[in-house]
């Protein structure tokens, strides 16, 4: 039996763990649906690549051309938060037995107010609830990209990259994908030729950034 200083350490270690779950994660329920509708029309084969997240996920539509010959699988819903991609990892993830995941989300979150901590916490907990089920599966985490709209939140963002980043070089089967510097001009701020006129949205310049950064990532 367990020493009750043990269990509760052990208690506190999972408290610190669970993810902080969104507002409502049934809001996403019919975006959902839409992914397991074309599931059960064609499945994805196993081994593939499976790029999950918020609307910079959804928007980047050129996908299979950006990585010809892999076997992508975008599976974004915009707004989304972390802990969306943590509380439907299930449905979207971890039925395609992917060889790799790519994940952009936690910019939504930190807007709303939630901690660096916090969103952290849900990072932790999305790569333990994919590794639990496929313990091979490599996940890339695209860093928080420095948007204009939200430049108020550069701190924040950078906070939050460097701790996930931190995880990532602890763990061979992270990866981290650094887009912060490539997206900042001479003197530091946002290129905002990179976005559409709502300065959060990336246009096809933007993705033009990503494209090799993510791809190396890959290799």
């Amino acid at each position: 039996m367990l020493h009750p200083l043990r269990l509760l350490a052990l208690f506190l270690a999972c408290a610190l763990a669970a993810p902080v779950l969104s507002a409502a994660p049934e809001k996403w329920t019919a975006a959902i649906a839409k992914f397991t509708a074309a599931d059960a029309v064609k499945a994805p084969a196993p081994g593939g690549i499976v790029f999950i997240g918020s609307s910079s996920i959804v928007r980047w539509t050129s996908l299979a051309q950006d990585f010809p010959g892999l076997p992508v699988i975008n599976r974004g819903f915009g707004g989304s938060e972390l802990a969306d991609s943590v509380f439907y990892a299930d449905r979207i993830v971890i039925p395609y037995r992917p060889k790799t995941v790519v994940l952009y989300a936690g910019e939504n979150d930190a807007n709303v107010g939630k901690s660096v901590a916090s969103i952290h916490a849900d990072f932790r907990a999305f790569v333990a609830k994919v590794h639990a089920a496929l313990p091979e599966t490599k996940i890339v985490y695209i860093g928080l990209k420095p948007s204009p709209s939200r430049w108020k939140h550069e701190a924040k963002f950078r906070e939050l990259n460097a701790l996930i980043a931190a995880d990532c070089a602890k763990n061979p089967r992270l990866r981290f994908v650094d887009v912060w510097g490539p997206m900042l001009d001479a003197q530091g701020q946002p290129r905002p030729e990179l976005f559409v006129k709502d300065m959060l949205h990336m246009n096809p310049a933007g993705y033009t950034v990503w494209k090799p950064l993510v791809a190396a990532a890959l290799k």
